[in-house]
């Protein structure tokens, strides 16, 4: 595998992206774990609460634009040092809210530090170091991000037992402070011009031009499957629950789902340079309907829900992985940031969307009402990546096969 022949250079910013995503991804599930605690003390409902959520990645969705200059301008590291140090005050926030205002207040701070700290910031890290390896760089992160949820929820609902909510969130500012910001500081290291086989500075030849059309659709197979992804991975548990599962069962299957689906990005990952982002993504994107249309017609039972966990945990997770990396197909290096930063936008929105009106649908009509609009969310993905696939670059196209 390429990656396990890159430097010590890149190892190190893998091993510093690794734990600091994997907290920062952690600890913002908090509402899929307290999220009936958080309403009955605040005085909000299930949907209104999931909406601090959306909250925050409608901030991080509309700070992205802004923040592609300072990536530019001075590396993801510095950039991503000072996010952790503003996500910080969000979960104090949070701690001290009494009132719906306070609760999303915090959620805006914790959506403006991680715009700078979560996902977008560490592939572009991973493009100031690896270069045209990036995309296997970006698998091998995801391995083990992927493993938020299996680890955080779990840890949320023991810590929420203990301390209470509010005590959680106390927790989790201070794992910012003493375990991502130092890494940021003292490990990450500075940005560096990425440099071919013979030592000298990558200069890209101009790329040919794609399409806007082209780049309309990547926006909407990477929106549409956010929209999904998030969505149900907000309302799991509550979706599980309401197909008749226990609350224990909900959270053992709902936990269950993070390693499902980093089994699934290594496959990805053992493909190395033979499959891209568009390959991926139709291959993980079939999975996901059929998951769905299985759970709707099971009534619940147990054997079904264990085979949904299965197929959608092994479709999300490749999907998230095709979701970082359909750019690669049609974008080099120096277009990479400039593309990841306009898509930012529609993305963060249709994961703050989806999540509330999950939970809306869900509350509604039942498991059916959620489902059915993911379902449909998901087969238009599968048409637009075989549109795509005939889009391919002549250079990337060659590169798949």
């Amino acid at each position: 595998m390429r990656i396990l022949k890159s430097d010590s250079r890149l190892i190190g910013v893998l091993l510093v992206l690794a734990i600091t995503q994997l907290i920062g991804w952690g600890t913002i599930g908090l509402p899929a774990v307290v999220g009936r605690d958080l309403g009955a003390d605040l005085g909000l409902s299930l949907p209104a609460v999931f909406a601090g959520s959306s909250v925050l990645y409608v901030t991080m969705g509309l700070c992205a634009p802004w923040l592609a200059k300072a990536f530019a301008r001075h590396g993801a590291r510095k950039v991503m040092m000072v996010g952790t140090i503003v996500s910080v005050p969000g979960y104090i926030v949070l701690f001290f809210a009494r009132d719906p205002v306070l609760y999303f207040a915090g959620w805006v701070v914790l959506g403006m530090g991680g715009s700078a700290t979560l996902s977008t910031g560490a592939y572009i890290m991973l493009n100031e170091v690896a270069g045209r390896g990036a995309k296997n760089a970006i698998g091998g992160l995801m391995l083990v991000t992927g493993l938020s949820s299996s680890i955080f929820w779990p840890t949320t609902s023991f810590l929420s037992a203990w301390l209470g909510w509010r005590g959680t969130c106390l927790v989790y500012a201070a794992m910012l402070l003493a375990i991502n910001l130092p890494l940021y500081a003292f490990v990450a290291p500075r940005r560096k011009i990425a440099t071919d086989d013979g030592g000298e500075a990558v200069r890209a030849a101009p790329p040919p031009a794609i399409p806007r059309s082209t780049f309309g659709l990547v926006v909407c197979v990477i929106t549409m499957n956010a929209f999904v992804n998030f969505g149900i991975g907000a309302i799991l548990i509550e979706l599980l629950r309401a197909e008749g599962l226990a609350p224990a069962q909900a959270l053992a299957f709902g936990s269950m789902l993070g390693v499902i689906q980093v089994s699934a990005r290594g496959l990805d990952f053992l493909g190395g340079g033979r499959w891209d982002g568009i390959t991926t993504g139709l291959v993980a994107g079939t999975a996901l309907p059929v998951a769905m249309v299985l759970l709707m017609l099971s009534e619940g039972a147990t054997w079904a829900v264990a085979v949904f966990i299965l197929l959608y945990g092994a479709g999300s997770g490749a999907m998230a992985v095709a979701r970082a990396t359909i750019p690669l197909v049609f974008y080099d290096q120096a277009e990479f940031a400039k593309a990841m930063s306009m898509i930012a936008l529609p993305l963060n929105l249709a994961s703050a969307i989806s999540p509330p009106l999950l939970a809306g649908l869900l509350t509604q009509f039942g498991s059916r009402g959620a489902l059915g609009l993911t379902l449909a969310f998901s087969c238009a993905t599968v048409l637009i990546l075989i549109l795509l696939g005939r889009r391919r670059p002549h250079l990337a196209a060659a590169a798949a096969t």
